[in-house]
């Protein structure tokens, strides 16, 4: 599996990372999952770009294929649900055999969890929380004390959105990032299809921007959203103003969702003023 060396890392400007969501609650339906829209958000502002997001039951085989496949794809396989103390939290096991380890009781977790709940109430069945992969680095746990773990490049946290966010901070200090990704986002009233070809011309165009678009509907108004994201702030601006000026051959005014885009919006129209005196 992968394991990056560092200076390789060292090298690279931008990461990747792929999710792995555990748990038949997900996929029965009965909880829905928060924690992906947000991880996505945190990474890419980190210079982390999010390249997959599986949803898999609680079963070993599964799950087990799974981080294995990812973790040769990408930088950073992170997971999610299935380290607590039900016979269903199967995670630290399978992510042992995916790793050809075996589990041990970390001495750091049991004594952080003993002191969690006191040693009258540490059972057995939360005892299991200190299992952890032979090798493998704790992830702190300020909220409920049972730690997630690090082997590889798999960082293991658990599934609750609270108990998972407090986790990722600390998964921070263990991982390289990249530039952040820089964002741009322009509205107008255009139908999709009357700017999609322009649109594919301008991203053969630009090959460091990821131009993507979106139709909406809101206020009973069809709508389309256009995002450019890049991690260099002088080819986004580039490549928006040049969006600007594809709605506008259109006979569309585009309108700006961010400060940024709002001063590439000024700075269009003042140089379209300027054309328009000189000539």
């Amino acid at each position: 599996m992968n394991n990056p060396d560092t200076t390789d890392k060292d090298l690279k400007k931008n990461y990747t990372a792929a999710l792995v969501i555990i748990g038949n609650e997900i996929l029965t339906g009965r909880t829905q999952d928060t924690n992906a829209n947000w991880l996505a958000q945190q990474l890419l502002s980190r210079g982390v770009r999010m390249k997959e997001v599986r949803i898999v039951p609680d079963e070993e085989e599964s799950i087990i294929n799974t981080v294995r496949e990812l973790a040769d794809k990408v930088d950073y396989v992170i997971t999610t649900g299935g380290i607590g103390p039900t016979h269903d939290d199967i995670t630290a096991g399978c992510i042992a055999k995916a790793f050809g380890v075996s589990l041990e009781t970390h001495p750091e977790a049991y004594k952080v969890l003993e002191a969690f709940y006191g040693v009258d109430d540490f059972t057995p069945s939360r005892q299991k929380m200190a299992q952890i992969p032979v090798g493998a680095r704790l992830i702190h746990n300020p909220v409920s004390a049972a730690p997630g773990f690090n082997i590889g490049n798999v960082y293991v946290l658990a599934g609750v959105p609270r108990i998972m966010r407090a986790m990722y901070d600390h998964v921070l200090d263990m991982i390289e990032v990249g530039d952040p990704v820089l964002s741009n986002t322009v509205s107008c009233g255009l139908p999709e299809s009357v700017i999609a070809q322009d649109l594919a011309d301008l991203q053969a165009s630009c090959h460091d921007i990821e131009i993507g678009s979106y139709p909406h509907y809101r206020g009973g108004v069809l709508g389309l959203s256009i995002v450019l994201r890049g991690t260099s702030e002088e080819p986004l601006e580039d490549a928006t103003r040049k969006v600007i000026s594809l709605i506008r051959k259109y006979g569309e005014e585009p309108r700006a969702l961010s400060i940024r885009d709002e001063k590439i919006l000024l700075a269009e129209e003042a140089r379209e003023e300027t054309d328009a005196l000189s000539a």
